[in-house]
């Protein structure tokens, strides 16, 4: 967890997991851009505005190609006008609720999280 956010804050990704709102706040601020940190509590931080926390608490989440999926889904919510952080957070927020809609069968995919965004969107 946090090994591409360490080597972008030059830490080890060991003080990324044990400091995760402190290296979210310090990207946004290093790049000017928003932060999207993944993880059970998903933080979005700005540069000059508010950190949020959105609590994801789904762990079929941490497979190959969900991330993929909430890109598209904040550059959706982008496309549609939303202010960035808040395009981030809400994506978040959808994200883990498709997920959690996929209920406790192992083995979601990428596919099975977009088939699933509809009914958490809609």
């Amino acid at each position: 967890m946090g090994c591409e956010l360490g080597r972008l804050l030059g830490e080890r990704s060991d003080w990324v997991a044990g400091h995760r709102l402190e290296a979210a706040r310090r990207c946004a601020e290093r790049f000017g851009a928003v932060c999207l940190l993944k993880g059970a509590d998903t933080i979005v931080a700005t540069p000059a505005g508010p950190t949020l926390v959105c609590v994801a608490d789904a762990p079929a989440l941490a497979t190959a190609g969900t991330g993929d999926v909430l890109t598209g889904v904040v550059a959706a919510f982008l496309a549609k006008g939303l202010e960035p952080s808040l395009a981030a957070a809400a994506a978040a927020t959808a994200h883990a609720l498709a997920a959690r809609s996929y209920g406790r069968r192992p083995g979601l995919i990428a596919s099975d999280l977009v088939a699933a965004l509809p009914s958490v969107l809609g």
